[in-house]
């Protein structure tokens, strides 16, 4: 699913013009990854928890030479489903 589409459904759901869709999913996003920015840690009950953990440096290999390149350390987010969801999707 795109963007566009989620935007679409969204709006259809709710009974909301496209527009105002486009800028609750914008206003949900940035306010996810200014928590995350802030806290390391947002969580949802029923739908999942979404937090930054930070990945250590190793070591890879570029594919096409096969020479080892160091990849640096750095900030992910990860995602853990809640109950509620992964009842949904089995």
């Amino acid at each position: 699913m795109t963007k566009a589409e989620l935007i679409s459904v969204i709006a259809e759901e709710a009974g909301i013009t496209k527009a105002s869709a486009s800028k609750a999913l914008e206003s949900y996003v940035n306010t996810v990854a200014k928590e995350l920015n802030k806290t390391g840690k947002l969580g949802l009950v029923g739908f999942g928890t979404f937090s930054v953990v930070m990945r250590e440096a190793r070591e890879g290999r570029n594919p096409q030479t096969g020479d080892i390149i160091k990849i640096p350390a750095k900030k992910v987010v990860k995602f853990k489903p809640g109950k509620e969801l992964s009842e949904k999707i089995k």
